[in-house]
């Protein structure tokens, strides 16, 4: 059954890579930190919420999938789209573990509280 599922895997996003698994971490302490994030403002834990949070983070690894079949049509054995398709992600959850980290009351550095109201900033800013 392993075996069926590592060839999945390698089929989907090339075999499983240190990346990868960096990125899973950082989706799992994402996602504790803002359950406990939730409990700790008593802004409540919604059902609604934690499914869309996690549906959202199931397209990042289908959007994954799709960066590294675009690598393998490029042919060039690299795996370029993928990587920064996963970095730009893990920086997000990256800034969405602080953003927790400061509702849960840990000390923040201030460069990088002002860094996330820039980056939030910005984002607000776009039009679509």
């Amino acid at each position: 059954m392993s075996g069926v599922i590592g060839t999945i895997f390698a089929f989907l996003f090339g075999g499983w890579t240190q990346v990868l698994t960096v990125f899973l971490i950082v989706i799992i302490i994402d996602y504790i930190t803002g359950v406990l994030a939730a409990i700790k403002t008593k802004s409540g834990l919604n059902s609604k919420i934690g499914f869309w949070g996690l549906t959202r983070k199931a397209l990042m690894f289908l959007v994954i999938l799709i960066a590294h079949q675009m690598d393998l049509l490029l042919g060039n054995g690299i795996e370029a789209v993928k990587s920064g398709v996963i970095y730009f992600y893990m920086a997000n959850e990256l800034i969405s573990i602080t953003e927790n980290y400061g509702q849960l009351g840990l000390p923040l550095p201030d460069q990088i509280t002002r860094l996330i109201a820039v980056l939030k900033n910005k984002d607000s800013n776009k039009k679509l």
